[in-house]
């Protein structure tokens, strides 16, 4: 029998040039935070056009980090889209702080401006702002709604991507951004905090190191065995290891052959599935280049055949991999319980929780696997 077709919804694109990266750091000893650490900070920075990039474990470690830094905690008040993956919302929580719901624009699925401006109070302290799937949400209108309020950017999705001609990481006051394996670039788990305040950086720097004056490489390379570091600060353990650097600093040379080639196969199911009623593809508004870390249609079942869920279930039989786009969080029960929120309170993200679905767009696929993906697509009616 031949072998069952499975499409995976998203594969991280890697080769011999990120095994032979890890060679280095495997000699030398140097498995923590170091010199490949350091090396993809820069790099990072200088393609995302800002000053500071500091990594971190994951992209909700960088989050809390910026929101730590800035001093956020009980009584604030942090407004974050009600369509995203939930950790936009705990790092909140984390903080003591409570986060604020604001719903979306169905066409990108990103934070509206408007909701933004209707959630502001006198405890607002910063809103988080999503760039969802890889699109860049609208900074300049909600910098505009928020009224002087910090813009954070969750570039989760985001690397590589720009609006209006500026690269996400440099929008807002800091943005965080995520290297997990469905991420177009990866380093496994990883993350990174970009900003252009300095001071921001600084406490960032020291917060992710236990709150330590002296970083461990500092303390490796000085003359002074006996120097210790000071604690001031109540850090944490959000350091990368250099490993995870040295595959870094190569999947960041890829990063824009991976972009482009997932534009061109984006403007493939454009093309393709275009003439299905039932199936609205992904908005791309002027002037922003999309990350395309996800190809996030929306299903509407007044003229679909049949159900999102059963469309999804049909095709993994088929051997496509799908997922809904992520979730409303203001419906997980975590957050009804904690804020007594309602289905209704966001009813555009409600719609997307239950009628977005993702399908496969990466670069470990063929012509084939498109063009079969399409097929099926087709054939559900």
């Amino acid at each position: 029998m031949p072998e069952r077709r499975m499409i995976q919804i998203a594969q991280p694109c890697t080769g011999d040039e990120e095994w032979q990266a890890l060679r280095e750091p495997l000699a030398t000893g140097w498995l923590t935070q170091g010199p490949k650490v350091a090396e993809f900070q820069r790099r990072f920075a200088a393609r995302h056009q800002v000053t500071h990039a500091l990594a971190a474990t994951s992209c909700t470690t960088a989050l809390h980090l910026i929101l730590a830094a800035m001093e956020i905690g009980p009584g604030d008040e942090v407004i974050v889209p009600a369509f995203t993956w939930v950790a936009t919302a705990n790092v909140v929580v984390y903080c003591g702080a409570t986060p604020v719901f604001a719903d979306v624009i169905p066409d990108t699925y990103n934070l509206d401006p408007g909701e933004v401006a209707r959630k502001l109070t006198s405890r607002t302290k910063a809103v988080i702002a999503v760039h969802l799937f890889g699109l860049c949400a609208d900074i300049d209108a909600i910098a505009r709604a928020a009224l002087g309020i910090p813009i954070i950017e969750d570039a989760a999705c985001a690397a590589g991507s720009a609006y209006r001609d500026r690269p996400a990481g440099s929008l807002g006051y800091a943005a965080a951004f995520s290297f997990h394996p469905r991420k177009s670039i990866t380093t496994g788990e990883g993350g990174m905090v970009t900003t252009n305040d300095a001071a921001l950086a600084e406490r960032v720097d020291i917060l992710r190191n236990h709150g330590a004056s002296v970083s461990e490489e500092q303390r490796h390379h000085d003359a002074r065995p006996y120097l210790m570091a000071d604690y001031n600060l109540l850090g944490f353990n959000y350091r990368m290891t250099d490993l995870q650097g040295a595959v870094g600093v190569v999947q960041l040379a890829k990063l824009d052959r991976f972009i482009d080639a997932r534009q061109r196969w984006a403007e493939f199911y454009w093309r393709e599935l275009a003439s299905i009623p039932w199936l609205r593809l992904p908005s791309v508004p002027e002037g922003s280049r999309h990350g395309w870390q996800s190809f996030v249609g929306y299903v509407d079942e007044a003229k679909a055949p049949m159900s999102r869920n059963e469309m999804m279930g049909r095709l993994h039989a088929a051997g496509i991999s799908t997922r809904p786009g992520t979730h409303a969080v203001h419906m997980l029960g975590y957050y009804r319980d904690k804020l007594g929120t309602r289905p209704d309170d966001c009813p555009a993200a409600r719609d997307c929780d239950h009628f977005s679905m993702a399908i496969p767009l990466h670069n470990r696929m063929s012509e084939a696997d498109y063009r079969y993906v399409v097929g099926q697509l087709k054939g559900l009616g």
